[in-house]
């Protein structure tokens, strides 16, 4: 049974993003909104939100070193 729409999902929207970042992004956006359909709401699935948020950002900060592609 799928949850209403937690708010934190719109921090894992890629649109905004270059292509190279967006690749990098994208898959956490898609465990996230895996995580809230098959979750049930409360806290654990909110800090497992919150970590996973967390670690999109590391990520796509890291990607922000990788080397340019000319």
């Amino acid at each position: 049974m799928p949850n209403s729409t937690p708010p934190i999902l719109r921090y894992f929207a890629t649109d905004h993003l270059p292509d190279p970042l967006r690749a990098i992004s994208e898959p956490f956006g898609n465990l996230a909104r895996g995580l809230v359909d098959v979750l049930p709401p409360g806290p654990e699935t909110t800090v497992a939100l919150r970590k996973l948020l967390e670690s999109k950002d590391a990520a796509v900060r890291a990607a922000l070193d990788l080397p340019k592609e000319s």
